[in-house]
């Protein structure tokens, strides 16, 4: 299902509360992975914030991360982290484990991820070594 004017992507899955659920099921994922754990800081609460306020915006709630944080210019922003192909894999693995154990079901699950896959296409900017 692609959004309509009547139902977004964040209407659907149930809003705020669950875009909560799934960034902090998904950095309990990020925590654990030995891809992903070092390009973190060691206290995840500004990042779970910054993608709590980001994922609400993409997936067609209101533009909280643009009202507290400006444009999301997100590849600049990530330039100065190694985001390899191996990097974006075990990303998309974390966040699809946050859909899964967040309940989201098709049609929300599947433009989820495939939003979700084409942003971090976009991340890419290491090779890997």
């Amino acid at each position: 299902m692609k959004q309509s004017e009547t139902q977004t992507v964040y209407s659907g899955i149930g809003g705020y509360e669950k875009i909560e659920q799934i960034v902090d099921t998904f950095y309990g994922h990020v925590e654990q992975n030995p891809i992903l754990r070092p390009l973190f800081p060691d206290d995840f609460t500004e990042t779970r914030h910054k993608q709590k306020l980001f994922l609400t915006q993409f997936f067609g709630g209101p533009r909280l991360y643009e009202a507290e944080r400006g444009h999301p210019m997100l590849r600049r922003r990530h330039l100065p982290f190694p985001i390899t192909p191996s990097a974006r894999d075990a990303w998309l693995s974390c966040m699809h484990l946050a859909l899964v154990e967040n309940q989201i079901e098709d049609p929300y699950y599947t433009e989820m991820m495939e939003r979700l896959t084409l942003t971090a296409n976009h991340m890419m900017n290491t090779p890997e070594s």
